[in-house]
C-alpha cells in the first residue's frame, strides 16, 4: 500500500438495505408503497411503521443479534418486518408457510427465535410448534398475531397493537459490520439436521441491485408479489422495491384469476415465480385472462422452466427473464441475458435459449462449472459435464451452528451449487442434472431421503426409493417406487396417506408402483433407471393438487 493511503473512508458507513427505506420516504414519500386489498400504505407511512415496530421489538427485549422469525404469506406485515426486524439490529428468520407443526418447532429450536409473528391462518402450526417445543422444556418465542382484522383476543398479542407502542423516533440500530447477519433462511432439509443459511447486510444490499439490475426495473415500478417472500426473502426484491420507490402489490393466494386482476387493476410492470407459476397462468381458463395493459417483465427461477412454457407467456405478452439460483446465494446468481443477435430466431429456438441458467450477474463476482475433483474449468463445448460453483459476495455467510457443512460447501474456495451442468460456446451455462436426486416442487426443494425414511417405515415396506415424476402444474411430485415385504400388501393410497400423515403435504408421494427395485451389483437402487421409468409414465394432470 503506498504511503498515506488509507483502508476506508473515515466516515465508512456498513452496506445495508435497511437504508433503502429511509431515502423512499424522501423521494418518494407520498407515492404508494404497498396495496393489499383495500389497504394503501405511502412510502412515508410505511418508513414510519417500520421505525415503530423496530422500536417495540427492543422494548419487548429484542437486541443485536436476536432472531425473530415470522409465518405469514406476502402481507403487509411481512413486508414491514423485512425493514423492521433488521433496523432493530436482529435476524429476520422466514419460515416456510406450507411447514407443518413438526419443522416449524424444529426450526424455532434451530435458530433460538426469541419472537414468532403468525398470520392467523397458521395459528394452529405455530400453537402446534410451540406445544412440542414446550413438551421438550425448551425455552418458547414469544408469539405475536398478524390477523386480516383486529380479532379482540385479548390473550394474545396483535401486530397492530404491538406496532403501536414504539415509537417514530427510534435511533435504527445500524450493523456493526456489513458482514454482519441480516436474514436467516433455511434450505429444505431433514428435520434432524437443517441447514439454516446465513445473509449479510452486505450480501442483501448488492443482491438488491443485482435484481433492480436484472429485471431492468426503472423508479416506481409496480410489483406483484407472487415469489414467496419466505423464500430467499423475495429473492431480495422486498428491499430492491424500496431502493427504486415502487409500489408492492401483495397477494395473499397466488392464482392465476388474482395475478391476471392485480396486473390489470394496478397496471403492474413486474413479477416473479417458479415455472409453477408461469404454467397456472399460461393454463388458465380465458374466462379468468385479461388483457395486459403493458409489457410485464417476469423473471423466473426455482426450477429449469421448460422452453414450452417461456413460449406461451411471450405469446401472451410477458417478457420473460430466466435467473438461477439457490438459498446459499441469496436467491437468482445467474440471469440468462438476451442477445439482440437472437432476436430473428425462430420463437421455439429462442424459448430454448432463454431457458439456458445463462451467466452470473452483476452483484455475484464468478460462476463456473468445474470438475469437482480437479476444480479445473470444463470446456465450452455444451457437453462436457461438472458442477456449477459460485463465488463472490452474494454467497451466504455460512450455514447456522454447522461448521462442517459450511467447510464442505466451500471446499476448494467456491461455493459447490451440487448442481451439474455444462458451459456452452458463448460461455453461458445450462443446468443437466441434481446431484443429490433432489425434487423441486413448486419452487421448493423436496429430500428423496426423507420422505424414503418415511416409507420406510410403513410396516408392510420392505424397500423404497423416491424420484421426481413430471407433474403438469408443480413441475415434478414424489414417485415412490416400492416393494412390500412376502406375505404383506398396501395399496397406493394407503402409501400416500400414511405419508401425508408424517410429513408436509406436499413432500408425499402422488404416486406410488410397487415392484423391485433395480440394483447395482453392490446393492445400490439404481435411480436413473426409475428417473426414466417416471419419465415415461408421463406428466401428472394439472387438475390433480397436493
Amino acid at each position: 500500500m503506498e504511503k498515506g493511503m488509507v483502508k476506508c473512508s473515515a466516515n465508512y458507513i456498513p452496506l445495508s438495505p435497511i437504508s433503502f427505506l429511509e431515502r423512499s420516504s424522501i423521494v418518494y414519500g407520498e407515492k404508494v408503497s404497498v396495496v393489499y386489498g383495500n389497504l394503501n400504505f405511502t412510502w412515508k407511512q410505511t418508513h414510519e411503521r417500520c421505525l415503530k415496530l423496530a422500536s417495540a421489538l427492543t422494548h419487548l427485549g429484542i437486541s443485536r443479534g436476536d432472531v425473530v422469525a415470522v409465518l405469514a404469506p406476502n402481507i403487509p406485515a411481512m413486508y414491514e418486518l423485512h425493514f423492521a426486524v433488521p433496523m432493530a439490529g436482529a435476524v429476520l428468520c422466514t419460515l416456510n408457510i406450507r411447514h407443518d407443526s413438526t419443522m416449524v418447532s424444529v426450526l424455532l429450536k434451530h435458530s433460538e427465535a426469541k419472537i414468532i409473528f403468525v398470520d392467523y391462518q397458521l395459528l394452529d402450526y405455530a400453537k402446534g410448534a410451540l406445544k412440542l417445543l414446550s413438551e421438550k422444556n425448551i425455552n418458547l418465542p414469544t408469539l405475536i398475531l398478524i390477523p386480516e382484522s383486529s380479532s379482540g383476543a385479548n390473550a394474545i398479542l396483535e401486530y397492530e397493537s404491538f406496532l403501536a407502542t414504539g415509537n417514530t423516533d427510534f435511533e435504527v440500530v445500524r450493523p456493526n459490520d456489513e458482514c454482519d447477519p441480516i436474514s436467516l433462511n433455511y434450505t429444505s432439509g431433514t428435520t434432524s439436521s437443517p441447514k439454516g443459511v446465513i445473509y449479510s447486510h452486505r450480501g442483501a444490499y448488492l443482491n438488491s441491485f443485482a435484481a433492480i439490475l436484472l429485471n431492468e426495473m426503472l423508479s416506481l415500478p409496480v410489483y406483484l408479489w407472487t415469489v414467496p417472500m419466505f423464500h430467499c426473502n423475495g429473492w431480495c426484491l422486498t428491499w430492491a422495491i424500496a431502493a427504486q420507490g415502487g409500489t408492492n402489490i401483495c397477494l395473499r393466494n397466488v392464482n392465476a384469476r388474482e395475478i391476471f386482476q392485480s396486473i390489470a387493476m394496478h397496471r403492474v410492470t413486474h413479477m416473479g415465480g417458479a415455472p409453477t407459476v408461469l404454467n397456472m397462468i399460461i393454463n388458465a381458463p380465458i374466462s379468468e385472462q385479461r388483457p395486459l395493459p403493458g409489457k410485464v417483465a417476469v423473471m423466473t427461477g426455482g426450477a429449469p422452466p421448460p422452453p414450452v412454457v417461456i413460449f406461451k407467456m411471450e405469446e401472451l405478452g410477458f417478457n420473460v427473464t430466466h435467473s438461477y439460483g439457490l438459498t446459499e446465494t441469496y436467491g437468482p446468481a445467474t440471469v440468462c441475458t438476451w442477445k439482440p443477435e437472437w432476436n430473428p430466431l425462430p420463437p421455439n429456438e429462442r424459448a430454448k435459449i432463454k431457458a439456458r441458467q445463462g451467466l452470473n450477474h452483476l452483484g455475484m463476482e464468478e460462476t463456473d462449472v468445474k470438475d469437482p475433483s480437479t476444480m479445473q474449468s470444463v470446456p465450452k463445448d455444451g457437453k462436457t459435464i461438472g458442477e456449477v460453483m459460485f463465488r463472490g459476495n452474494t454467497v451466504m455467510n455460512g450455514y447456522l451452528k454447522d461448521l462442517r457443512a459450511t467447510e464442505d460447501a466451500f471446499k476448494g474456495g467456491w461455493f459447490r451449487s451440487g448442481d451439474l451442468g455444462v458451459k456452452h460456446h458463448d460461455g453461458y451455462i445450462e443446468l443437466k442434472d441434481r446431484s443429490k436426486d433432489i425434487i423441486i416442487s413448486g419452487g421448493e426443494n423436496i429430500s428423496t431421503i426423507e420422505v424414503e425414511s418415511v416409507i420406510f417405515s410403513h410396516p408392510s415396506v420392505l424397500e423404497a426409493a423416491v424420484v421426481g415424476r413430471p407433474d403438469e402444474h408443480w413441475g415434478e411430485t414424489p414417485c415412490a417406487f416400492v416393494k412390500l415385504k412376502d406375505g404383506f400388501s398396501a395399496s397406493a393410497e394407503d402409501i400416500i396417506m400414511y405419508c401425508r400423515e408424517r410429513l408436509p403435504r406436499y413432500m408425499a408421494p402422488r404416486t406410488v408402483v410397487f415392484e423391485d427395485l433395480p440394483k447395482t451389483s453392490t446393492g445400490k437402487t439404481q435411480k436413473f433407471v426409475l428417473r426414466q421409468k417416471a419419465k415415461d409414465m408421463g406428466s401428472l394432470s394439472k387438475k390433480s393438487k397436493l
